[in-house]
């Protein structure tokens, strides 16, 4: 079991660190890394490969580990789940780590706070330490003391852009989550029922929402990362072609933007979330109008701009999109090039 879990933790941060610099100890509340656990490694490769778009290579030390890439940066892990003698595996899932400068503080911590211990801290030479942990409520997630990734203030295609906790006492993981890495409350959306959807966030950056799920998802509490795709709706309609099940949406969240979630064939949550488009501006017709006889010309009136209440977005995702580069144009036109 634990030399499982050093082959695993090690090879996210080896790949990760193709374009990056050395690793701090300024992580915390980030998150830095995310690791799919399955049944079944060679199934759920070709499921999210067609899905998003990613690629996978084996680690080197343990080729049963593998990679998901984009380019030549390593965007999370795939591992398969192995039984251990009187242990119960967990079901497949997507397993989230949370950057921290102590780890072993940060389990203290965490255990004082209600939380549990589930594979206790640990050094990977030259890499760092780590730790697999439950909130009170049993949601799982990893913490780690390295620094992975930066892009996640600005996530692009095929990075992870929102995380979202299915919890069944969103107060109290609140508190939990909130005392143990700093994060700030960034806004929260009426669900009906009594039922509110709560934002957060790391350095006034909208990373994620806390919520009791509706019926239709899981009833234990679980992490459900967001992979940014290029359109959420017509994602749906692969992953259902794919086999899989989709337990919500696809949904326009306010501010514009898509996303739906759902069930991969081992049994993983998963959910996928795209940036609103600009929409086009409408034709202007050159053909010109006909002079009414004659008839004096009106005054025209000024355009008044009509203010907009601006709505609380689940999950804030209309703050998270990509931004776009200015690019000056020439003279003569030159045909777009589709990336």
């Amino acid at each position: 079991m634990r030399a499982t879990n050093v082959f695993r933790r090690r090879s996210r941060v080896e790949v990760a660190h193709y374009n990056l610099p050395m690793p701090t100890t300024t992580d915390r509340g980030l998150f830095v890394w995310h690791e799919l656990n399955t049944t079944d490694v060679e199934a759920a490769d070709r499921f999210y490969s067609k899905l998003i778009g990613w690629k996978t290579t084996a680690w080197d030390p343990n080729p049963s580990y593998k990679i998901w890439t984009m380019g030549r940066e390593g965007r999370g892990g795939l591992y398969a789940i192995h039984e251990e003698p009187n242990a119960i595996a967990p079901p497949p899932h997507w397993l989230t780590y949370i950057g921290t400068p102590n780890v072993d503080a940060t389990v203290r911590q965490a255990v004082e706070l209600g939380g549990k211990v589930v594979t206790p801290a640990y050094d990977v030479p030259s890499i760092g330490r780590m730790a697999v942990l439950q909130d009170p409520q049993g949601a799982m997630f990893a913490v780690s003391a390295q620094v992975e990734r930066s892009a996640y203030k600005n996530p692009q295609l095929g990075d992870f852009s929102w995380h979202e906790l299915l919890t069944t006492n969103p107060q109290t993981a609140w508190e939990f989550y909130h005392k143990l890495f700093g994060w700030m409350k960034t806004g929260a959306m009426d669900m009906g029922g009594g039922s509110m959807y709560q934002m957060f966030g790391h350095g006034g950056i909208p990373v994620g929402g806390i919520f009791t799920p509706p019926t239709g998802l899981p009833g234990r509490a679980l992490w459900i990362p967001y992979v940014m795709v290029r359109d959420a709706r017509r994602a749906a309609d692969v992953a259902k072609n794919l086999g899989a099940a989709i337990v919500h949406g696809p949904i326009e969240v306010p501010g514009g933007d898509w996303v739906f979630t759902g069930v991969d064939h081992q049994g993983a949550f998963f959910a996928t979330h795209s940036a609103k488009r600009a929409a086009a501006e409408p034709e202007k017709s050159t053909k010109p109008k006909k002079a009414s006889g004659h008839s004096k010309p009106r005054p025209v009136k000024k355009a008044t701009k009509k203010k907009t209440k601006k709505s609380p977005s689940r999950a804030g995702l209309q703050s998270r999109r990509p931004t776009k580069k200015k690019t000056h144009t020439k003279t003569k036109k030159k045909s777009s090039k589709k990336r």
